[in-house]
Parts: C-alpha cells; sequence; structure tokens
C-alpha cells in the first residue's frame, strides 16, 4: 500500500495546504512508526482472508482465481522492465510460452515432476531475456517493441518447426495424472486444483516480494534513474548495460514462471492458441490498466485480464463482447490514466500520505501529523 501511496505523493514535496484555505492536509505517517505497522498489519490480514476465502470455493471460480494469479506473476515480469526500467516489450508471451513448453516438454518427455520445472524454465526464460535485453543497448521505445514483437511473431513458427519435441501444431498434451501433486503437500490427485491455487499463490507472494525488495533497494534506484534519463544515469555512475540487460533477464525469468504454472494449469498446450502475439498485448494491456511502476498494478491487471471478459461475454455474445470488453479499458484508462491503483493511491493520498523518517531530531515527534501542521521550532543548540 506505501508504495501505491508513494507513487502519487512523490511530485509533491510538502503536500501542505494553500496558505489561510483552511483546509486541513492529508494525514502524514512516518515509516516504521506503529501506526504504519498497523495499517501494514490490517493490508496483510486482508490479503490473507482474500487468499483463504479463494481456497474455499469451487473448482471452475477456483480456477479462475489460480489462473489471475498466473497472469499477475507474469504482468510483475513485465512490469519489472517495461514499468521500472522504461523498456517497452510487447512480446513477452514468448517468455510465457518457453516456460510453459519447457514445463510441458520434461514432464511428458522426460518424466520429470512437474514442480521440479519450475527453476528449469526460470533458467531458460532468462537466458533468453539475456539476449533479448542486448538489443536494449542501442534501441528503445517504438524499435524495440518492433524487436520484441518479432520475438512474439516468431515463437509459435518455432514451436511448429520443433514438432518432435513441442507437437507443433497439434499440440502438447500433459496427462492429468503426470500433474499429481507431490506426496508432501498432503493433496491427492483429485485435488490437483486446490494444490495448483496454493502454489500459484505462494510463488506470487514470493515474486512478489523479491522484485519489492529489489525495486526499493540501490538497484531500483538504477532502474528508476536509467528510465528518467541514461544520459544522467551514466554520469552518476550507473552501468546502463547492466541495468537493461540484467531487467530484461530477471523479468524473462518471472514470466517463465508464469508460463510454468500455466502449462500445470490449462494441461494442453498449443501454441497458436495461447502464446501469440495477442497474449503479449494482453499482458501489456493488464500492466496498462491495473497501473505501471505499482506492486499492487499487475495484481489487479491479473484480475482484469481474467475476469473483465468472463463478465463481458456474459452480457452479450461475439463481437458485441469484444467492443464491450474495448468500452470498458478505454473508460477505465480514460477515468485513470496512472492505471486502477495509480488513481486509488491519488484517492488516498488525499486523506493519508506515507513517508520516510526524517534524521533523527528532525521529526520532533511527528507521528500521524497533518502535513498542514506547522513543524516545530528548530532547536538553537541543535549540532553544537
Amino acid at each position: 500500500m506505501s508504495t501505491l501511496i508513494d507513487k502519487t505523493s512523490a511530485a509533491r514535496p510538502s503536500g501542505e495546504a494553500p496558505e489561510g484555505s483552511g483546509r486541513r492536509g492529508p494525514l502524514v505517517i512516518l515509516r516504521g512508526t506503529g501506526r504504519y505497522r498497523g495499517i501494514v498489519a490490517v493490508c496483510l490480514v486482508l490479503a490473507a482472508g482474500f487468499v483463504a476465502w479463494g481456497g474455499t470455493l469451487q473448482p471452475f471460480e477456483q480456477g479462475q482465481l489460480t489462473r489471475a494469479a498466473i497472469f499477475a506473476i507474469a504482468i510483475l515480469g513485465l512490469n519489472f522492465t517495461t514499468g521500472y526500467v522504461g523498456l517497452l516489450s510487447v512480446g513477452h508471451s514468448a517468455f510465457l510460452g518457453l516456460g510453459a513448453y519447457t514445463t510441458g516438454v520434461l514432464v511428458v518427455s522426460y518424466n520429470q515432476t512437474a514442480l521440479s520445472t519450475i527453476p528449469v524454465a526460470m533458467a531458460i526464460c532468462f537466458v533468453l531475456g539475456l539476449l533479448v535485453g542486448i538489443p536494449a543497448l542501442r534501441i528503445r521505445g517504438l524499435y524495440l517493441a518492433i524487436v520484441t514483437l518479432a520475438l512474439g511473431v516468431a515463437f509459435p513458427e518455432i514451436v511448429a518447426r520443433l514438432g518432435d519435441l513441442t507437437g507443433g501444431a497439434e499440440g502438447l498434451t500433459i496427462r492429468r495424472t503426470l500433474l499429481r501433486p507431490p506426496e508432501w503437500s498432503g493433496f491427492t490427485l483429485g485435488e490437483k486444483d486446490q494444490w495448483l491455487y496454493w502454489l500459484t499463490i505462494v510463488c506470487l507472494v514470493l515474486a512478489f516480494v523479491v522484485l519489492r525488495n529489489v525495486i526499493t533497494g540501490r538497484y531500483g534506484m538504477a532502474m528508476n534513474a536509467v528510465r528518467q534519463n541514461e544520459i544522467a544515469a551514466a554520469a552518476s555512475g550507473v552501468n546502463i548495460a547492466t541495468v537493461k540487460i540484467f531487467s530484461f533477464a530477471v523479468s524473462g525469468a518471472i514470466t517463465g514462471l508464469a508460463g510454468s504454472l500455466f502449462a500445470m494449469y490449462i494441461g494442453s498446450l498449443f501454441a497458436e492458441g495461447s502464446f501469440t502475439v495477442l497474449a503479449g498485448i494482453t499482458l501489456l494491456i493488464g500492466l496498462v490498466v491495473g497501473g505501471e511502476r505499482t506492486m499492487l498494478g499487475p495484481i489487479l491487471g491479473g484480475l482484469i485480464v481474467v475476469f473483465l471478459p468472463y463478465y463481458t461475454s456474459d452480457l452479450g455474445g461475439g463481437q458485441f463482447s469484444a467492443v464491450l470488453f474495448a468500452i470498458v479499458l478505454i473508460a477505465v484508462v480514460f477515468v485513470a490514466p496512472d492505471g486502477i491503483a495509480g488513481g486509488l493511491g491519488r484517492v488516498i493520498a488525499k486523506f493519508v500520505r506515507i513517508e520516510a523518517r526524517r534524521p533523527e531530531g528532525r521529526d520532533g515527534g511527528l507521528l500521524g501529523t497533518r502535513a498542514s501542521d506547522p513543524e516545530p521550532a528548530a532547536d538553537p543548540g541543535a549540532g553544537r
């Protein structure tokens, strides 16, 4: 929640109300205080309650949540490079498909357990990300988007030509018995859907925590500097090449994780149906509508790209459903240009703002004061 609020309030250094307006500013809560920890605890409890509720749903509804969580992981990977570094990628469907087919081939042809294929899928997509990141050293913007678009277009063709390994145009089917949950999990084959739901939630939480720690650290500052101004970042000592290539590699690995889980979820891989450029555009739509450069945005984006088409299809079939889906997306972007997470953050920032602790001696015990309240007078003897 703090990440969502910080993004919207960064442009206003003080957030003070105009003098004489009589309007009090937003409540300022400092990180590390009891009130801040209480807000974080409430958010975690609400999230845990939602996840626990999802675990009690019927197989179809639970499967929809699993699919939304898988897309959220993929959008997290896309957000890492497109949102935080500014490298536009349209072909992330190739990473999603490569992760899925890595799991499918290892399970079907090499008798590996589905769970053991996840690290392999992530490693292979990491290497592909390194290779895709090389063109980003010289090009960006629409030119880089065209390169990634070519990757997304080429992936189904490559899969079709490797028919002996991937099943080609006929697809690759993973028998349900090959996706049996491990014995230590306590789930049986009949409870595969529940096992996959909890496995996906755990992977989503781990990806969320790891990426958040990276983004809020020194490397995250370097990513932000590259996104804003590469020349200034290089002058400040940031290694532009390392940031771009490593960001693409990590992005590919996270999206490959989503692809591996997607293979376990769908069980039948068909490149022309699930991993075309349209899938890459779907991920991009989820990122933009959910909110780029936010940690909550990919989760909202995953829910949107799964549930919005489902509910619009109930209102009308065929082309009408697609048109209605497009209208809803345009309306969301028009109302919240920064995405749903960004728009929600702006609303919250009008009432509550999260700020870092000031250096010792400057905060004067301002725990939960209003932004318009005056600061305590400076101690003349301070620093002596």
